[in-house]
């Protein structure tokens, strides 16, 4: 079974795919006199022309490293975010298309505090807590189509330290 090693999540490494979120160095802003720091419009939000943003809750079981990655997902019209409830950290994976087909998979550890936006399009797999809650907001497309398709990987991957 190929096997995946899990880097560090930054925002320079997760470039090609979407959105590093997280508050990191100084704030843009300093607001509410003076008793909040704002990290300002830190994610291209793309939700097509017939998509507006919903904003859900999702509860997922953690998983246990190494992780075997079985199945990935990506949303043709529109982004996706996932924003951790819990303070700790968790696994993100991503891959390059090729075709429809998903190539060069990449695995992250986001720290605690460190949320994802992924692009239109982007291959990913599903949300990966390593402890409970599990618990997510994640923001992403609302409307008249379909905005998921999924591709079942055979053989698996697995996800290691």
């Amino acid at each position: 079974m190929p096997m995946i090693r899990i880097d560090p999540l930054t925002a320079s490494a997760f470039a090609p795919f979407g959105d590093v979120l997280e508050a990191a160095g100084g704030p843009d802003r300093i607001i509410n006199r003076g008793f909040c720091g704002r990290w300002h419009d830190r994610a291209k939000l793309d939700f097509g022309p017939d998509g507006r943003a919903g904003i859900s809750i999702f509860r997922a079981e953690p998983r246990a490293l190494p992780y075997t990655l079985d199945l990935v997902e990506r949303h043709p019209d529109g982004s996706q975010a996932f924003l951790p409830m819990h303070e700790q950290d968790w696994l993100v994976i991503v891959a390059e298309d090729a075709g429809g087909t998903p190539v060069n998979f990449r695995a992250f550890r986001a720290a605690a505090g460190q949320g994802v936006n992924f692009h239109r399009g982007t291959w990913h797999g599903v949300l990966t807590p390593l402890h409970e809650p599990g618990l997510f907001a994640v923001v992403d497309r609302i409307g008249p189509t379909p905005n998921l398709q999924e591709f079942t990987l055979d053989p698996p991957i697995t996800v290691g330290p």
